[in-house]
């Protein structure tokens, strides 16, 4: 047996040129594709934007919680807070929000007795005392993880001017002043968009 034939037996044949130029073209459209698509594959982090708009004891819970649990996951987290929703993060008035009972067929106070004077302050206590007896954590404490996840919490300018609020008067971590138009863009780049 010769060497040319043992040679010729190892060499897988070679496609035609007509083949290779055919494969060229489909993997330069393949290429025109993905660069129209513009698809960041580098970033595959979610993003989530909640609009805290209620300043209630109630209403605070949720967007701190989902916040929080968002960036235990590690997910990047904004909540924009305007009218009301500013309470949650002002350092003094968070400390003691209110609830109402008028109104909300969950806490089961018939809306006659709910509008009494000083039932506001009853239910608020009897809330407080119920979120004490479960350990549950605080407003102050759910910012201050929020704050150590880096949580971008955000106060609205065009709000701090109608209620008067200072900048330092929210917790350290927030940011003062920001507008509706920065927290619009904002939530049009995010995976998802919570009003609270």
């Amino acid at each position: 047996m010769s060497t040319d034939t043992d040679e010729a037996a190892d060499t897988p044949p070679q496609p035609a040129a007509e083949e290779v130029a055919a494969l060229r073209e489909r993997i330069d459209d393949l290429e025109a594709q993905l660069a129209e698509a513009d698809i960041d594959t580098d970033d595959d982090t979610n993003s989530m934007v909640i609009i805290a708009t209620k300043g209630t004891l109630d209403m605070a819970y949720p967007p701190l919680i989902l916040a929080s649990t968002a960036a235990a996951f590690g997910w990047d987290v904004t909540v924009f807070t305007t009218f009301w929703g500013l309470e949650i993060l002002h350092e003094e008035n968070s400390k003691d929000l209110k609830m109402s009972a008028v109104g909300n067929p969950n806490m089961g106070v018939p809306n006659a007795i709910a509008a009494i004077p000083g039932m506001d302050r009853v239910t608020s206590t009897m809330m407080r005392k119920r979120i004490d007896d479960n350990e549950v954590a605080s407003i102050e404490e759910l910012v201050d993880t929020c704050n150590a996840m880096d949580v971008e919490m955000q106060a609205c300018q065009m709000t701090m001017d109608l209620l008067d609020y200072e900048e330092d008067e929210f917790y350290d971590g927030v940011t003062a002043g920001v507008g509706a138009a920065t927290a619009l863009e904002e939530m049009a780049d995010a995976d998802i968009q919570l009003l609270v």
